[in-house]
């Protein structure tokens, strides 16, 4: 019995949960059907045991789901043990900071839009330490240190092979933060230059004068998942990220990302609007 089911565990469960429930079938019916007892179909649907690829296709086929590519991206969730780099950390960082690195290192495409702060895999050691130097409660130099480790051991998904595409959309008044002066916004402009250079990385800006648009109020980071089905959205919260995941809430953030990168700028101008202001710094 897992005590700490990680996200993705977590996710697998909701998904077979979802499932039954589209079939109409209490966890009491289910267990009859698949010949265990209904604590056993709440324990997988909670994450908190293992579900093999056979007993995955198994209740499937007892739900009547014949989706064979979510079924396939079911059983590669229960298949899938590996133990990442985050595990590392288990002890040191709140565990949805750890869900995220597992979420993004199985990602298949990334999408953000943010309006106040770089986006955490294109920051830079010195723009993180900034940021966390402002966290509330404030944190120990230690644990600012650990942050930025993990933050940047993340990035690695941007720098493997193959590595995982990113497009994102930063508004002008978070290219105009000056975190940490004017050296450190100017080094982290002049990476978002580098970065957006690489062929994986679409970089878009939405300046000042776009005006209003849909979603200007939060930052949205769109996760994409082996099936659409299997996609995550994280809001980035002061207590953490939060993870959104029901089939409403991905398609309303689906279409708020469609309109803010048809607002913003084609990447070339992107680029030599981020490289003007790096600059003019």
């Amino acid at each position: 019995m897992r005590t700490h089911p990680t996200g993705r565990q977590l996710r697998l469960g909701s998904e077979l949960r979802r499932l039954r429930e589209h079939a109409g079938l209490t966890a009491t019916q289910a267990g009859l059907l698949l010949g265990v007892k209904q604590n056993q179909i709440s324990n997988m649907e909670a994450g908190r045991v293992g579900v093999s690829p056979e007993r995955v296709r198994a209740m499937a086929r007892y739900y009547g789901y014949a989706d064979e590519k979510v079924i396939g991206a079911l059983c590669d969730l229960t298949t899938d043990r590996t133990r990442g780099w985050w595990e590392e950390y288990r002890e040191i960082l709140p565990a949805p900071l750890l869900d995220l690195a597992e979420v993004e290192h199985h990602a298949k495409r990334l999408r953000t839009a943010v309006t106040v702060h770089i986006p955490g895999l294109l920051q830079t050691p010195e723009h993180a330490r900034e940021i966390f130097r402002q966290d509330a409660p404030e944190l120990s130099p230690p644990d600012i240190e650990h942050r930025i480790s993990f933050r940047i051991k993340r990035q690695a998904v941007l720098f493997r092979d193959p590595p995982t595409p990113q497009h994102v959309v930063i508004h002008e008044a978070a290219l105009r933060m000056q975190f940490g002066g004017r050296n450190v916004a100017r080094t982290q402009l002049d990476h978002l230059v580098d970065m957006s250079e690489h062929a994986h990385v679409v970089l878009q800006v939405i300046p000042f004068s776009a005006g209003a648009f849909a979603g200007s109020g939060q930052s949205i980071y769109y996760i994409h998942g082996a099936v659409p089905q299997l996609d995550s959205v994280n809001l980035d919260q002061s207590h953490g990220p939060v993870f959104l995941n029901t089939e409403a809430q991905l398609q309303k953030y689906r279409v708020l990302l469609s309109r803010i990168e048809a607002i913003a700028l084609p990447p070339a101008e992107s680029r030599d609007f981020v490289h003007t202001i790096a600059r003019n710094l």
